[in-house]
């Protein structure tokens, strides 16, 4: 299986084909004018420059040789040459059914062989997730869905900020503080198992620390000294430096978990440390890297750029490393591990001119083979009402783990104000509106362009109404109810009929999910996905509005009534799990 529309495109195609023209022309889509057709195909018009015809006498050709087609129950031509198409009834029906056979629903595998990874996430140790770290979260979560759906070898890395200044800001702080702990000690060899720094301690040192450091030039130099002595291998910096990490670690986890957000890599830049002496060396040697001004410099700039690309700094001019070398690092260590013929960097859209120098110089150097993807999926802010960033009341920047309560408390106010759930006991309500909450903060998130600003509005965004998270999950509940009382009365579904009411939308739209999840997957953009499960709930509303499934007389109808609400319910669950959001049994 696939979709109506490559179905028909398919068709189409071979009917250009037979008139010696490309097949590629044949490509259909769902009709701008539904009140004309289902479906509508422009090749004639392009293919009028290239056989030098009139594009309506093409489209009349291509007609002729459609005619006789039993799956398409009309065909016309509009205006100078566009071919419209309107499947047979039956044709519809059968798809259906074949849907409700297919555990894809349609949507071939498309990355079977391949391996993507997906470069997402990205918090720092020792500092709290904040509003800033939800975008990357939650658009990477989906974008890695979609992939290992479509048959991708998936793998996301977290990729952690553990091994920079910040990391010897904090020791150097801990040891003004408490110079008597034995990590301090250049005679220890052994240290505590637990850690001496709560999570709440880190939170509190490293701004102190920062602070610290920014006034007091003595200070910075110590800072620089234990960020010097802890990636030089010293023992006690380095078992204090775990204890950083599994502390921060273990709250990250809390707060991904809390998202629906999961990683198969905890790896951070640490991890490729060892990577970079070499891989520096090897470059130099090659005649790769070049000096500038005492810093080892990879040019990247082209011939064809139409802005300035500046080149990628590789070792600054003191011999230290930088973003841009582990970045390098990290390409090189994943192309050994894993060989991925895909690297995603989903990550805040600022940051798109460091990504591509990074990019070009992995291709330029050979660090990447030219057959390997490497590619930025950026992404804008979410602000406030102000249309700046978002911060808290107080002016400050919220934390996301008080964001995503804060939604919960909101939805389950709304699950009050509206009545929904209110007979259940109170761990299964609590259970709804964590759901409702999450799907009201990714749904939102998610339902605009990735690159596009948008403004949280979290009384909206809760709302039950409307294009929203709660709105869907409600649709979805609403079908599962529809289903279960069906079971309850002894009904079965079975095949549909020729759909030719409110029916029919509801088929036809179901029968496209394969191009929109397809398209969506190589736009890597999330938010055709929620146009589409949006449309969906609409349309099975007009549907469940018009054709009453459990009052239907005619035993047939009611049964293949039944199957297209299946087949609603699969595919809105399918599309729900691909952006991350879970459904409740009920409401």
């Amino acid at each position: 299986m696939t979709s109506l529309t490559q179905h028909l495109s398919k068709r189409v195609g071979q009917a250009f084909e037979a008139n010696g023209l490309p097949a590629e022309l044949g490509a259909t889509r769902v009709s701008d004018r539904p009140d004309l057709a289902q479906f509508q195909c422009n090749g004639a018009m392009a293919a009028a420059k290239i056989a030098r015809r009139a594009p309506r006498d093409i489209a009349a050709d291509i007609v002729e040789a459609l005619s006789g087609e039993p799956d398409i129950a009309e065909l016309s031509i509009a205006g100078p040459g566009f071919i419209n198409l309107s499947l047979s009834g039956a044709f519809v029906a059968g798809w259906i059914d074949g849907a409700a056979g297919d555990d894809r629903l349609g949507v071939p595998l498309s990355g079977e062989g391949k391996t993507v990874v997906v470069d997402y996430g990205g918090p720092n140790v020792a500092k709290p997730m904040h509003v800033g770290h939800l975008r990357a979260s939650i658009i990477g979560e989906a974008i890695k869905r979609l992939f290992r759906f479509s048959g991708y070898r998936t793998i996301g890395d977290v990729h952690l900020g553990d091994w920079g200044l910040p990391m010897g800001m904090l020791i150097s702080e801990i040891e003004a503080l408490h110079p008597d702990l034995p990590y301090f000690d250049p005679a220890a060899t052994s240290f505590p198992e637990g850690s001496p720094v709560s999570l709440a301690d880190l939170e509190r040192l490293y701004p102190q620390a920062a602070a610290a450091c920014k006034q007091d030039p003595v200070r910075l130099t110590k800072a620089r000294e234990a960020t010097a002595a802890l990636q030089a291998g010293n023992p006690g910096y380095r078992a204090l430096w775990r204890h950083f990490i599994a502390v921060s670690v273990s709250a990250m986890k809390e707060d991904f978990s809390a998202l629906n957000v999961d990683f198969d890599l905890w790896k951070g830049e640490s991890d490729v440390d060892a990577l970079i002496a070499p891989m520096v060396g090897g470059l130099e040697a090659k005649g790769l890297a070049e000096e500038s001004e005492g810093a080892l410099i990879v040019p990247v700039a082209r011939e064809d750029d139409n802005k300035e690309v500046p080149p990628l700094i590789l070792q600054k001019s003191d011999g230290s490393a930088n973003y841009a070398t582990t970045d390098l690092a990290t390409i090189v260590d994943r192309m050994a591990a894993l060989a991925p013929d895909l690297m995603l960097y989903v990550v805040d859209q600022r940051q798109a001119l460091h990504f591509e120098q990074v990019f070009r110089a992995a291709w330029k150097t050979g660090l990447a083979p030219d057959s390997t993807g490497l590619e930025f999926i950026g992404f804008g802010t979410m602000n406030g009402p102000d249309g700046r960033p978002f911060k808290t009341r107080e002016g400050g920047v919220m934390r996301l783990g008080l964001l995503i309560g804060q939604a919960v408390d909101k939805a389950r106010e709304r699950l009050s104000q509206e009545g929904i759930g209110q007979e259940y006991g109170q761990e299964e309500r609590e259970e709804i509106a964590r759901k409702v909450g999450l799907a009201a903060l990714k749904f939102a998130d998610l339902q605009s362009h990735r690159l596009s600003n948008y403004v949280f509005d979290i009384d909206r965004f809760t709302s039950f109404e409307g294009k929203t998270g709660p709105y869907l999950l409600y649709a979805a509940v609403r079908i599962k109810s529809v289903l279960r009382r069906a079971g309850e009365q002894g009904l079965e579904e079975g095949p549909l009929l020729p759909p030719e009411g409110a029916d029919l939308p509801l088929a036809l739209l179901l029968g496209e999910f394969a191009t929109v999840a397809g398209n969506a997957l190589e736009r890597r953009a999330p938010n055709e996905l929620c146009d589409y499960a949006y449309q969906l709930c609409q349309s099975f509303s007009r549907f469940y509005s018009d054709c009453h499934i459990l009052g239907e007389t005619d035993p047939a109808r009611q049964a293949g009534w039944l199957r297209l609400a299946g087949v609603t319910l699969r595919t809105l669950e399918t599309v729900l799990d691909l952006l991350g959001i879970e459904v409740p049994a009920r409401m």
